[in-house]
């Protein structure tokens, strides 16, 4: 059996991004031990690097070993028992998998719903909280099976009449393309993965959690379900305590703290903004060939954009004539919005100029093919006309 050499990829699709050579430089260091002096340091590192990316001064504030999934997973095993009540607002992939989760977890679920594309009526969520006083109330702030944004400081609005509320936020798709403002939104639970805006390959989950959702996870009637995901006994890994649960992946943390150490150099704010410049130069190239944006222009994201697949055009072909002609890797629509979306991913090292026009042009040449009239060099002119 010959080694594996892939063949060259850009990575535009919901995830994962390209990673930066330097991470993938650092995916190669020497193992150690995973107690190992030199290694618990590169845990200070991370978990430092990690409170300016969350934007946050939590102190757990760690990289759960395993996908965003587990980020997920880990957010609601610790917090949830069998009879609390959770409210989750649901216009999405991972919105319904929050709720299946909280099933799982034997929580009363309460679902509060919004059309996939659209973000949420605030007065539904208000009379929700107001009804049913959850202990926890459950949003996805970039939802990456439709490209939708939610606000969190209107969700945060809502919930400051609600003090006893945990407020739990995914944000895989937004850390490090959008602010999250942990701290200034009063998040109590977010989770992220690294495959997305941090361009780290897939296998940590990064987390924070308040004070005030640890004192609920102290108060708990029931051991947590998960031992892997137990706060209880990793934050004593991550903690003073550096206590054994688990063998980190070793490897995979040696690669976070790269992609982590690129953030800070680059700045969050030059990274927010370079996210935002790329997603309008794209904007604007699609619209300037006759295509639309699925989502309202202040319900979209920078960093997962979906654009309707227009009528007559076959959703595969386009999508394996650009891996196989071009190397660009896009995403299709799932759910309702199968063979009706495409998913294009500006996260992280992929969110460039380059990308953005290259995307264009080579989706310009594909789409005359499938006999959609456009106008030759539109959408690459639309799109400089931005930049």
């Amino acid at each position: 059996m010959n080694e594996f050499h892939p063949s060259k990829r850009i990575l535009l699709g919901p995830g994962p991004s390209d990673a930066d050579y330097r991470v993938l430089a650092a995916l190669s260091t020497p193992l150690v031990g995973h107690l190992d002096p030199e290694f618990l340091k590169v845990m200070d590192d991370i978990q430092l690097l990690l409170r300016y990316a969350f934007e946050t001064q939590n102190k757990l504030t760690i990289p759960i070993s395993g996908t965003g999934s587990a980020g997920m997973e880990a957010a609601f095993v610790n917090l949830v028992e069998p009879g609390d009540r959770v409210a989750v607002c649901v216009n999405g992939v991972f919105g319904e998998r929050m709720s299946d989760i909280v099933a799982r977890c034997g929580g009363n679920l309460k679902r509060i719903e919004a059309a996939w594309g659209a973000t949420f009526d605030l007065e539904q969520v208000h009379q929700v909280l107001k009804e049913t006083h959850p202990k926890i109330l459950a949003v996805v702030h970039a939802e990456t099976s439709t490209g939708v944004l939610t606000s969190l400081s209107n969700i945060r609005q809502v919930l400051d009449e609600f003090p006893d509320t945990l407020f739990l936020v995914d944000c895989v798709t937004s850390l490090g393309g959008h602010s999250v403002g942990i701290d200034r939104h009063r998040v109590d639970f977010a989770y992220s993965g690294t495959q997305k805006c941090l361009s780290c390959p897939p296998g940590l989950a990064p987390i924070t959690v308040s004070e005030k959702a640890l004192d609920a996870l102290r108060k708990r009637k029931s051991r947590v379900q998960s031992w892997y995901l137990d706060l209880t006994m990793v934050a004593k890994y991550w903690g003073e305590d550096r206590t054994y649960h688990h063998t980190a992946p070793i490897s995979m943390n040696y690669a976070l703290r790269e992609a982590l150490r690129i953030i800070q150099e680059e700045g969050l704010e030059k990274r927010w903004a370079r996210h935002q410049l790329n997603h309008r130069a794209l904007v604007a190239g699609i619209e300037a060939i006759g295509l639309q944006m699925l989502c309202r222009p202040d319900d979209r994201l920078w960093s997962l954009n979906t654009i309707r697949i227009p009528d007559g055009v076959d959703d595969a072909n386009v999508r394996r004539r650009l891996l196989q002609e071009f190397g660009i890797e896009i995403g299709g629509g799932l759910g309702p919005l199968k063979n009706r979306i495409w998913r294009i991913g500006l996260m992280g090292s992929s969110s460039s100029r380059n990308n953005v026009v290259l995307f264009l042009s080579s989706l310009e040449r594909i789409l005359s093919g499938e006999g959609f009239q456009l106008k030759s060099g539109a959408a690459v002119d639309a799109a400089m006309s931005v930049y």
